[in-house]
């Protein structure tokens, strides 16, 4: 069982800046992609980003692209995602997943593993 433990979350203003951090151990960080998901109320969860645990390759959401960034800390086993420039609209519960599988996934089928989740709210 792979744990995924989100930390970071929280309330902002629109246009301003968040980064949350998702730690796991040492086996699933050196061997799994690993990505952010998140669902806003009345909403289906939606991929965010991915990053590839081989060569930190990273894959976006058209709707984040050149707002978010997705990062590996290896000296922390963490995934982090620097969020800037955030908008009402990215109000949701964000979610930490990894997958065993070696397509860097953008969909919740190739998710395996899921964090508890950290509420994101941005005001307006």
């Amino acid at each position: 069982q792979v744990q995924l433990v989100e930390s970071g979350g929280g309330l902002v203003q629109a246009g301003g800046s968040l980064r949350l951090s998702c730690a796991t151990s040492a086996f699933a960080f050196n061997n799994y992609n690993m990505g952010w998901f998140r669902q806003a109320p009345g909403k289906e969860r939606e991929f965010v980003a991915a990053i590839s645990w081989q060569d930190s390759t990273t894959k976006y959401a058209d709707s984040v692209k050149g707002r978010f960034t997705i990062s590996r800390d290896n000296t922390k086993n963490t995934v982090d995602l620097q969020m800037f420039s955030l908008k009402p609209e990215d109000t949701a519960v964000y979610y930490c997943a990894t997958g065993t599988s070696t397509v860097l996934f953008s969909s919740m089928r190739n998710v395996d593993y899921w964090g508890q989740g950290t509420q994101v709210t941005v005001s307006s």
